[in-house]
């Protein structure tokens, strides 16, 4: 087998209103699923929320950021202390593949991928409405994949607001006008 390719930590535009995101994470594949759909793990990274698991269930997603790192640096103005989001699941293959409904902003696919001792995660978000949008959900999954990352290591992740507000200046620069 081949060793796996360096991944670009950068989501990249794959078509002008879709953004793909991938990450290495530690295996097994149903712990990395468990931190898709469990809330409790998934509020360590992104957002809580319960998940029926099931197509066309309603989902609420629930963003507190300055929870997410000790200290969580200085939330940017503008930014509530908590973003409610209505959502659907529109894809389900557990433990390969996740999708929803992202309100206001397209959809989200999630696939996992095992590699050996590891798990290829793939995010794809698809049909962001604008070049502000995509700034922000470039930073945003970028810092938030970051924390992932870390929780999943056991690592203490870098502050959320400083990481996010850094991000976002990096994909101005690198995603065009």
């Amino acid at each position: 087998m081949n060793e796996p390719a360096i991944l670009d930590p950068y989501g990249v535009l794959t078509e002008p209103a879709t953004l793909k995101i991938q990450r290495l994470l530690p295996g097994p594949i149903e712990r990395v699923w468990a931190y898709l759909t469990e809330s409790e793990l998934r509020r360590q990274w992104l957002a809580a929320g319960q998940m029926e698991m099931k197509v066309g269930a309603p989902v609420e997603l629930v963003w507190r950021n300055d929870e997410l790192t000790d200290p969580p640096g200085q939330r940017p103005d503008g930014f509530p202390e908590e973003h409610r989001m209505q959502s659907r699941i529109t894809e389900l293959d557990p433990p390969r593949k996740l999708a929803f409904v992202w309100q206001g902003s397209g959809d989200v696919s999630f696939e996992l991928e095992p590699q050996r001792k590891e798990v290829l995660l793939t995010i794809t978000h698809r049909r962001l409405p604008d070049r502000k949008t995509l700034l922000m959900v470039g930073a945003g999954w970028h810092m938030h994949l970051d924390l992932l990352v870390a929780r999943a290591a056991g690592k203490t992740p870098a502050p959320f607001w400083e990481g996010w507000s850094r991000l976002q200046k990096d994909y101005d620069q690198r995603i065009p006008a």
